[in-house]
């Protein structure tokens, strides 16, 4: 009974597919022939004061065929009326060329049939990624430093986003890229020795306290690439800590030394070589990479022969999209690898890979109070210590509250409040007295009856109808989520709805003594309903619910 459930379409797409069914029968009536169903979009109304779906399909439509748009509409309602669907109560004209749809009540209580049917581990699931593979990659901070909350802040982002095509039917495998080699980790190994030696840090060192900790714990041989690595290896230790603080967990932690250490970067440039994208200049190796839309060529290997970072990637990419043949790989970066993109998509093609195959989102930069964050200076705030201040959870929401693409500044004095104008206290409110409603049911003995008894036709208040509107778009939220790389869609989804459900909450009383037995069931059932929508919905950003605040 369960795959049945999983399968079926969700009410809301199942309506908007009889609506585009209909709407294409409408069109053919009044003499435009060829639309398609998948042509004739229904979309969610705008402002539902005006309907619940709407199509500007009369727009689109009307110059191509010469006539006025809002003749043409008229004409599409005319002939909707007669073959509206069930549930549907409405087609209207709404401006130059809209049509609005209004449903009746009776199908926001298919809606709320549909959340306790299917409840947490399947409402608002889809299939349209089943049979694909993707890598997300993300975080990969290099191990010279402390996860600070300047490169762990977008890691909230590469989880949800694992959540989320999981959630649509993809088989998801997250990885972090361990840069455990080449200069930076020299680096960090001279700035380690230099501290055990009681000796001056170099300029371009690493400065932080950690250095002088580890440099105290350091027993290994007096020499830098050991000394370096070991510090890695530590520090490394101490990432997968932090993540860990906010669930979030690697299937595979890559080791960039394993790529350059086993022979594959000169394997990659032989093949690449035998496409005759290769060419030596000055001693050194460059990829053709401008014939694939870069600005300027790049190079794989220096004169002294060591190779570069950039040929080290390519090197990984190719054995995530070649090797283990994933079906995509989506990158998260923070923005300080902007220039690094046009290069491994120019790359990536050069290898004979399909250039979208390969995505890459870039994090903003994040700010606080405390100034500028570097690892080389020391002058940063740890993510982890940001965890212990805020919480966890705190943390992931107010992270996943915009886009990945928009620069952040943390206000500490709100995200530490609980008042009601903190987002995340907002929510998990909401959740708190959706379990105080649990446990006062119980504690006076109230059994609350099967589903299939209750009779939810009496939901009739705004409050309750407006919170059966905002569960029926759920499903649509995760998969615009999903598709558009936005998990905040989800926190936004969220904050409407903790906002609705308090309206509820002071408008309609669900356990007092004054309301009907029949009315106090639908209502314990509205709730349930809710509590399932937003266990889905936190679930999906990594966050959790308290049961008391």
């Amino acid at each position: 009974m369960q795959t049945e459930v999983e399968v079926r379409p969700h009410v809301a797409a199942l309506t908007r597919d009889r609506l585009s069914v209909a709407l294409c029968e409408a069109l053919s009536k009044a003499g435009i022939t060829g639309i398609t169903p998948a042509a004739a979009r229904i979309e969610r109304a705008r402002d539902s004061k005006f309907g619940d779906f709407a199509s500007n399909i009369a727009l689109v439509l009307a110059k191509q065929h010469g006539l006025e748009a809002q003749d043409l509409s008229e004409k599409l309602v005319r002939e909707l009326q007669l073959i509206l669907p069930p549930n549907i109560d409405s087609a209207s004209v709404a401006g130059k060329g809209f049509i609005n749809f209004k449903v009746k009540p009776a199908w926001l209580h298919d809606v709320m049939r549909e959340v306790v049917a299917r409840g947490t581990d399947s409402y608002a699931k889809h299939q349209f990624g089943t049979g694909k593979t993707v890598l997300v990659e993300f975080v990969s901070a290099n191990p010279t430093g402390p996860l600070h909350v300047g490169n762990g802040w977008w890691g909230s982002f590469g989880d949800a986003m694992a959540r989320l095509l999981a959630q649509c039917g993809y088989d998801v495998t997250r990885e972090y890229y361990v840069n455990d080699t080449g200069g930076q980790i020299r680096k960090l190994g001279e700035s380690l020795l230099a501290r055990k030696r009681g000796l001056k840090v170099e300029d371009d060192g690493y400065h932080g306290a950690y250095v002088a900790e580890l440099a105290a714990q350091y027993d290994g041989p007096d020499q830098v690439v050991a000394a370096g690595k070991w510090a890695a290896e530590m520090i490394l230790e101490d990432i997968k800590q932090s993540l860990e603080k906010l669930d979030i967990h690697f299937d595979n932690w890559f080791s960039q030394s394993s790529i350059e250490e086993s022979g594959t970067v000169q394997e990659m440039i032989a093949l690449l070589q035998e496409r005759g994208l290769v060419y030596e200049q000055d001693g050194a190796t460059f990829l053709k990479s401008t014939a694939f839309g870069d600005d300027r060529d790049r190079v794989l290997a220096k004169a002294d022969g060591d190779f570069t970072y950039f040929a080290g990637d390519l090197a990984y990419h190719r054995n995530k999209l070649l090797v283990r043949n994933f079906s995509h790989a989506l990158d998260v970066f923070g923005a300080d690898h902007h220039g690094h993109v046009a290069s491994l998509h120019a790359g990536v093609q050069a290898l004979g890979i399909e250039k979208d195959r390969l995505e890459v989102r870039l994090g903003q930069m994040i700010s606080l109070a405390e100034g500028r964050m570097s690892k080389r200076t020391g002058n940063f705030v740890t993510l982890s210590s940001l965890i212990d201040d805020l919480g966890a959870g705190a943390v992931r929401f107010l992270s996943l509250m915009t886009t990945i693409d928009r620069a952040t500044t943390l206000d500490l004095q709100m995200a530490r409040s609980t008042s009601m104008e903190n987002p995340v206290h907002y929510v998990r409110y909401a959740y708190a007295r959706i379990a105080a409603i649990g446990r006062q049911r119980e504690e006076r003995g109230i059994l609350r009856e099967d589903f299939a008894s209750a009779k939810i036709a009496l939901l009739e208040h705004p409050t309750e109808a407006a919170l059966l509107h905002s569960l029926a778009q759920l499903p649509d939220v995760v998969a615009s989520a999903c598709i558009e790389r936005s998990p905040h869609l989800v926190t936004q989804w969220l904050r409407a709805t903790a906002s609705l459900f308090h309206s509820f909450y002071h408008d309609c009383k669900v356990l007092s003594s004054d309301v009907p037995p029949e009315l106090m069931q639908a209502r314990l059932w509205l709730v349930e309903s809710v509590r399932i929508g937003l266990v889905v919905g936190l679930n999906l950003l990594g966050v959790s619910a308290p049961e008391k605040m």
